[in-house]
């Protein structure tokens, strides 16, 4: 059975910065392209960044390029999301999940919390 955790949200001022941590089970995770999502209240789920299963191509969406960054440590099973320079319209829950292109139906977590506010 897939799982995925996802940890470390919370509230932030803006221009802060948080890390987000995705720990991956169930599945072999090296051999996996991961992605992080986000949804805001009211709105539909946004794709924000992929990495493919090396690590080696990271892609994100224009809201959030050269803000944040993509990055996994296969021997820990873990993908990482760092978000930098943080605005109120980065509130939103942020999920992680399997597979580069987001389809709508792909596996993912929970979810953890960001709240950019002053």
């Amino acid at each position: 059975e897939v799982k995925l955790v996802e940890s470390g949200g919370g509230l932030v001022q803006p221009g802060g910065s948080l890390r987000l941590s995705c720990a991956a089970s169930g599945f072999y995770f090296p051999s996996a392209d991961m992605m992080w999502v986000r949804q805001a209240p009211g709105e539909q789920i946004e794709w924000i960044s992929s990495i493919d299963e090396y690590g080696t191509l990271p892609s994100y969406a224009d809201s959030v390029k050269g803000r944040f960054t993509v990055s996994r440590d296969n021997a820990k099973n873990t993908l990482y999301l760092q978000l930098n320079s943080l605005n109120t319209d980065d509130t939103a829950m942020y999920y992680c999940g399997k597979g580069y292109y987001w389809r709508g139906d792909n596996e993912r977590g929970q979810g953890t919390q960001v709240t950019v506010s002053s």
